[in-house]
């Protein structure tokens, strides 16, 4: 497989339901709670894309564009959108569905920085020579 084609195969679609317990008090999903799904859809992308042990090592931005209500149903997407000899940038983008409407809008979207790691938590080559 080229790399072309492993990025694209990589790319990552998790579908989630927002219920009550990850809403703050305005019964939007807390930002937290999103950026932990984002990282976790980062880390499987990553890990789709190269089959190596990852850790997050940071985000680039996030931009909280609209909030995400109770009761709705949101989609990330995870996409390689640079790759290094250690590490990978993937984006992610949230989607924000009504459960019983036909609306779908992008909510938040932000970046990852992961970088590969050996058996020995040290960083190790994303792809052999």
């Amino acid at each position: 497989m080229n790399y072309e084609d492993k990025i694209k195969s990589s790319e990552t679609h998790v579908f989630k339901v927002v219920f009550p317990n990850t809403t703050n008090h305005h019964n939007t999903m807390f930002g937290g709670k999103v950026m932990e799904m984002m990282d976790e859809v980062a880390f499987m992308t990553a890990t789709r894309f190269a089959r190596k042990s990852f850790v997050t090592v940071s985000c680039d931005r996030i931009d909280f564009k609209k909030p995400i209500p109770a009761d709705t149903l949101v989609e990330l997407i995870g996409k390689v959108k640079y790759v290094g000899n250690t590490s990978v940038k993937v984006s992610i983008d949230i989607f924000v569905e009504e459960m019983y409407a036909e609306t779908r809008e992008k909510a938040v979207s932000g970046d990852f920085t992961l970088v590969a790691i050996d058996e020995n938590k040290k960083p190790t080559r994303i792809f052999e020579k």
